[in-house]
């Protein structure tokens, strides 16, 4: 049963070995309990945290992988201080210590909880990259659309159509859409320089040395928030808030790109299961599935 569940949804196995659904759920449930139960002490010294969805939209449970090896480490209801507070308690004083660093978005709730049980958490908490492009993508999405229909009125059509030329990397761009981006790109519209902004900031993740590394961004803060670009000014008075997380992320060379795909991964199962009614159940599977644990009975007297 568990080979099968690992390859196919509860649904379809139940078909296939002609066993009642519920059934074949509870042997999951068990399977999940065992290999939690024989789980080694966890010794991660860097986690990636993330939220994904459950149900709609504005459900969701805190998911905690350690990208190591890939493995879920932790999964919580909502997404809220108490969801992550709920992973940091299992752990000693000497597991928290060994901690190094800790990937994640910008979001408050999962800020807070690692502040409080993470020692020298300021040094240790890392803002994704990624998140931080698409708050500039949003950014520059916004400058063009504004700009776009000021352009209409006075009856130019230079930017229309043009939102996924500014959006896409070059080399994914059609031969088409490269000469258009290249054209707009040299020229003195506000589009183009909230495009240079985001990207000279998407440059600024190579250098290593802390000092440098914040010397970098604050000359970079002083263009944003001079732009005269409310759209990139707002994103620019966030990053100024949030550059220590920046700065962190950099230096330590941490990202959340194992979060994401394990985020996707997780999507996918759903997908497959058609969803989950019960959170416990959605919680099983993904331990079942993304838990390297130790799912198989010693003997079917465990069973």
């Amino acid at each position: 049963m568990i080979d099968w569940l690992k390859e196919a949804s509860i649904q379809a196995v139940s078909r296939q070995m002609q066993v009642s659904w519920n059934s074949i759920d509870r042997i999951m449930a068990r399977a999940v309990a065992r290999g939690l139960a024989r789980r080694q002490p966890l010794s991660p010294t860097q986690l990636c945290v993330d939220e994904t969805s459950f149900q709609r939209k504005r459900e969701y449970v805190t998911v905690v992988t350690d990208p190591d090896n890939g493995q879920v480490l932790h999964v919580f209801d909502g997404n809220r201080t108490e969801s992550l507070a709920a992973f940091y308690t299992q752990l000693s004083s000497d597991q928290l210590h060994a901690i190094t660093g800790v990937s994640m978005d910008m979001w408050p709730a999962f800020i807070t909880a690692t502040q409080h049980y993470v020692p020298d958490a300021q040094h240790k908490i890392a803002f994704d990259k990624f998140h931080v492009a698409k708050l500039l993508s949003e950014a520059l999405d916004r400058v063009r659309y504004m700009e776009n229909r000021e352009l209409l009125k006075g009856g130019s059509k230079a930017l229309k159509n043009t939102k996924y030329v500014w959006l896409k990397r070059s080399e994914n761009m059609t031969e088409k859409q490269l000469a258009t981006f290249e054209s707009l790109r040299d020229s003195s519209l506000r589009t183009a320089k909230a495009w240079a902004i985001k990207d000279l900031a998407m440059q600024l993740w190579s250098a290593k040395d802390r000092e440098e590394v914040e010397r970098q961004w604050t000359q970079w803060l002083e263009w944003a928030l001079k732009s005269g670009l409310p759209p990139i000014c707002n994103v620019a008075r966030t990053i100024r808030r949030r550059l220590w997380g920046i700065v962190n992320a950099i230096v330590l060379n941490l990202h959340n790109g194992h979060a994401e795909s394990m985020n996707a991964r997780i999507q996918r199962l759903k997908q497959r299961a058609c969803g989950f009614r019960s959170r416990e159940r959605f919680r099983n599977a993904i331990f079942f599935h993304f838990g390297g644990l130790d799912l198989y009975p010693g003997g079917l007297q465990n069973e």
